[in-house]
């Protein structure tokens, strides 16, 4: 398709209308989304309607006390975040060319391979481009997802769920992640013999909430092997908050065997000899097929996958420019 024939080049589709779509999803008012774009009400209810005759379709309900998105005004607010994200990176990068500088590159991960992946990655890169700036989230898969597709993310090392869209989505498996059972250095535990979940159901557990994939397979667990899945618990992935809680007690967690060994390392958990029969499904490097990498993201890329071999045995396409 050639460009003269897309239809944003024929309805002369303009940043403003897709600035409007923005305000209008964030103040859900005509009058208040005006005044952010500094127009007037008339103007950008004209916006609204040239872009909604051009698209053949109304994208947005209008209530009684303001507007709020239908289905195809979703979809189309989500793709103006992106278009306008990628214009921002765009002039980013201009910026960071101009004053010599290689550009910048986001990427997120879970805890996990954030402790054990993109420390060495992100070392290789900066030995190699020293002016490049790397800009890096840890959060849960859910929240790097939606990061992601909003265009905050270049690329993520997360989990995909079956709850996640995965239209425009790249997944390259690196590994599974098992999970082990911390406590306190000189724990009673630790000296235990032939250590079994019986010796554990009635222990103080630090646990992810209830309704996770690490929550359900704990508790399966136990329940395999004819043990009452432990009901004193807190409920917290909050690692500060777990190693200090750890430290002052005879509380016992489950953790991701990688994150254990890190603080362990450092003398700050100990592991139990203990190994449990659940693990987290595998993780990945995700990227999007619908978007171009800028050439600072293509070499974080290949610092990954170079890493990736290294960590985890696993030997990736190799990134292409």
């Amino acid at each position: 398709m050639t460009l003269n024939t897309q239809w944003f080049m024929r309805a002369r589709l303009k940043t403003r209308q897709l600035l409007l779509l923005l305000a209008l999803d964030d103040e859900g008012n005509i009058n208040r989304a005006a005044q952010v774009l500094s127009i007037t009400q008339p103007a950008a209810s004209k916006l609204l309607k040239d872009l909604e005759d051009a698209l053949g379709v109304s994208l947005f309900d209008r209530l009684p006390r303001g507007m709020r998105a239908n289905g195809y005004g979703e979809t189309m607010i989500r793709h103006a975040r992106m278009a306008l994200g990628s214009l921002g990176q765009a002039h980013d990068e201009i910026q960071a060319l101009k004053a010599g500088r290689y550009g910048q590159v986001t990427v997120g991960a879970i805890t996990a391979p954030g402790l054990a992946l993109l420390p060495p990655a992100v070392a290789l890169l900066k030995r190699e481009q020293p002016g490049l700036r790397v800009s890096l989230q840890i959060e849960t898969s859910d929240v790097l997802m939606e990061r992601l597709a909003q265009g905050k993310l270049d690329m993520a090392v997360a989990r995909l769920f079956e709850r996640h869209d995965k239209t425009g989505l790249r997944y390259e498996a690196l590994t599974e992640e098992p999970v082990c059972a911390i406590t306190r250095p000189g724990h009673p535990l630790l000296g235990k013999a032939k250590l079994g979940l019986r010796d554990l159901a009635d222990a103080c557990w630090i646990v992810p909430s209830a309704g996770t994939v690490l929550r359900h397979r704990f508790e399966l667990m136990f329940q395999e092997q004819g043990v009452d899945a432990p009901t004193n618990l807190v409920e917290t992935t909050a690692l500060l908050f777990m190693t200090r809680m750890l430290q002052q007690s005879d509380m016992v967690a489950v953790i991701a065997t990688d994150v254990a060994r890190y603080y362990a390392q450092h003398g700050m958990v100990a592991m139990l000899p203990i190994q449990l029969a659940c693990t987290m499904d595998d993780f990945g490097l995700i990227t999007r097929t619908d978007r171009l990498l800028s050439p600072a993201a293509q070499l974080m890329l290949r610092a990954l996958k170079t890493c990736a071999l290294t960590v985890y045995g696993k030997q990736l396409e190799e990134v292409t420019a």
